[in-house]
């Protein structure tokens, strides 16, 4: 009878031991799914989870000098956004990658996530702003007419140029300037690079771009020594776009304001021959 009662003990213990294992590591599946639902919850929520989740930072830009560009012969973008979209991208610890996009598509690119910002010397205006979230600004910009330096002194002013045939950007602050100058000959292309070639072969009289490029484009030394400007349409300023109502925006505020801080945006403005917003 003692053997009976010791053996039932022993199996009640057994089943009690089960029991408690099953119940702990149903609970621990539980409480693991509930992690990996909270865990996904938080990517779906913030874009900032999102992009150190996939451990990149997607960057749309152009061919743009200074700001993104490759140096004859070499397969690796450089100049200051790069540099800049490197640093931060470093700081979140992730991997910058670098996207050639049509600009005039950035908004599109960005919704539906192909990028996480257009990062190309973008100036700030009233449309990227409904159509994107927008850092504080970084540098002082202005679009300029680029045409042969031998004509520049016959075409002083925007009145003057109203018969001249222009090329820019598709969806640039170039293409506004020329619209709002009244230009009516204008032919829109990829990018500004390509402005510059529509002037040069004769396809057009005039460019409007950045005056960041017409610095780092025209003149002595370079490509289009024989061309330059006098005349700014506008002033603007550069931002970095991100999708609308994403908390990246106020991540890469939050690092810029460091790298200001510490003088290393002032090193890279100095390479680049930039002007700082400060």
């Amino acid at each position: 009878m003692k053997l009976k009662k010791g053996i039932a003990l022993l199996l009640a213990l057994v089943v009690l031991v089960c029991t408690l294992a099953a119940c702990g590591g149903k609970k621990d599946t539980e409480n693991s799914d509930l992690d990996t639902e909270n865990s996904n919850l938080d990517t779906e929520n913030s874009d900032l989870a999102y992009i150190k989740d996939k451990g990149t930072l997607v960057i749309g830009i152009t061919d743009y000098a200074p700001m993104n560009y490759k140096e004859k012969g070499s397969t690796e973008w450089t100049g200051f956004d790069t540099e800049y979209a490197r640093l931060v991208a470093e700081k979140l610890g992730v991997k910058a990658e670098f996207i050639v996009i049509e600009w005039d598509n950035k908004y599109t690119e960005l919704d539906s996530k192909a990028i996480d910002c257009a990062w190309n010397g973008m100036t700030i205006t009233e449309e990227s702003k409904l159509n994107a979230s927008v850092t504080n600004p970084y540098v002082k910009n202005a679009q300029v007419v680029v045409m042969a330096k031998d004509k520049l002194d016959a075409y002083p002013t925007a009145e003057s140029m109203k018969d001249l045939q222009f090329a820019v950007e598709n969806g640039s602050a170039g293409a506004k300037a020329a619209e709002e100058a009244g230009f009516t000959k204008v032919t829109k292309v990829a990018d500004q690079s390509a402005t510059l070639m529509e002037v040069s072969s004769g396809a057009a009289d005039a460019c409007i771009i950045d005056i960041t490029m017409a610095n780092a484009m025209t003149g002595e030394g370079t490509s289009y020594a024989n061309y330059g400007y006098k005349l700014e349409l506008t002033s603007e300023e550069y931002g970095i776009a991100c999708r609308k109502g994403s908390d990246l925006t106020e991540e890469i505020n939050k690092i810029t304001a460091e790298l200001m801080q510490d003088g290393t945006m002032d090193k890279l403005a100095e390479k680049y021959q930039l002007t700082l917003i400060k």
